[in-house]
């Protein structure tokens, strides 16, 4: 009975200790591999892509159904505030921090009455960030070269060329 009492009391232990350490920020935690400079993340980009023509159509007075027309649904609709929907974009490229660009509607008796958040570039630069700094890289031409074990071949002339 004894050695029963003892074997509940360590395997409680045990999952007291197991459950201790189940934190929701180690849940959420990268491999410490990722934190590696040659390991590629690939970029992630969520949300609503609101390009500057789209808002330029955009006018103060317009209904829901116009603007869901011309920016499209909402990312975030919010049953408590029918009046306010939320536009957001974020971008996680690599290592670097992610990007956000939200931008929020205001509504007042089914009509547009403010506009507020992120205003994208001119047209011409398209999705916030797509276009980046162009790197040339000068790659000299192919020259032959030999390592040790060639040049002792070509050497004794047991290589074949002459």
């Amino acid at each position: 009975m004894r050695k029963i009492v003892i074997l509940l009391a360590v395997v409680a232990i045990a999952a007291q200790i197991g459950c201790a350490r189940n934190k929701k920020e180690d849940a959420y935690r990268e491999p410490a591999v990722s934190n590696l400079p040659f390991i590629y993340k690939m970029p992630v980009q969520q949300g609503n892509i609101v390009s500057k023509d789209m808002l330029d159509q955009l006018k103060l007075g317009m209904t829901k159904d116009q603007v869901r027309y011309v920016l499209g649904t909402p990312m975030l609709m919010d049953m408590f505030h029918s009046n306010r929907w939320d536009y957001t974009y974020t971008m996680q490229r690599g290592g670097k921090p992610m990007e956000k660009k939200p931008l929020t509607l205001f509504f007042q008796d089914d009509a547009l009455i403010r506009i507020q958040g992120f205003v994208p570039p001119d047209r011409d630069e398209g999705i916030p960030g797509e276009r980046e700094q162009e790197i040339v890289v000068k790659v000299p031409d192919w020259e032959e070269r030999k390592g040790l074990f060639g040049r002792a071949l070509d050497a004794t002339r047991l290589s074949g060329k002459k």
